[in-house]
């Protein structure tokens, strides 16, 4: 199976996870690519965040998006990046986010949904979701679940 794993991180966090869920599962036999989205420049003021490049994502079995909590929401590059691609027809798809603050409902929750809302309507079918909170004592604990989950995915 090819697998694709698209994060956008502008502090390296969500990077890291996106790593760690490669390194888990690399022994898989299956073939693994971190994609990290990259801004050129960024207007806040505008919500536009103009991309680098958006990769090829026709080539991939099973897509992992991945992007960081802002302003309790999913990143505007994400979303952007969401509203840019043609069709994640036949997809299967897992989404994940890291978040700085405690507990899921300041913005996890709702950037989860954002991501699933925005993959569906490309066509993609959802296989699972987690979130990570970064600065709580479990963080660990999160990343290990969410390394479970795609675990049981792809096997």
């Amino acid at each position: 199976m090819n697998i694709g794993i698209i994060v956008y991180s502008e502090t390296g966090n969500t990077y890291s996870v996106a790593q760690k869920i490669k390194d888990s599962i690399s022994d898989s036999g299956h073939n693994i690519v971190v994609k990290k989205l990259e801004t050129i420049e960024k207007n806040k003021k505008k919500k536009d965040y103009n991309l680098k490049e958006y990769p090829d994502l026709s080539k991939y079995d099973l897509l992992i998006f991945a992007s960081y909590v802002e302003a309790f929401s999913l990143s505007l590059a994400m979303q952007n990046y969401f509203k840019d691609i043609e069709s994640l027809n036949g997809k299967k798809v897992f989404c994940f986010v890291t978040k700085a603050l405690f507990f899921n409902w300041t913005g996890g929750n709702r950037a989860i949904r954002q991501m699933k809302r925005m993959c569906k309507s490309k066509g993609a079918s959802i296989l699972g979701s987690g979130i990570v909170k970064w600065r709580d004592k479990d963080r660990e604990n999160d990343i290990f679940a969410l390394l479970e989950k795609v675990s049981n995915i792809i096997t």
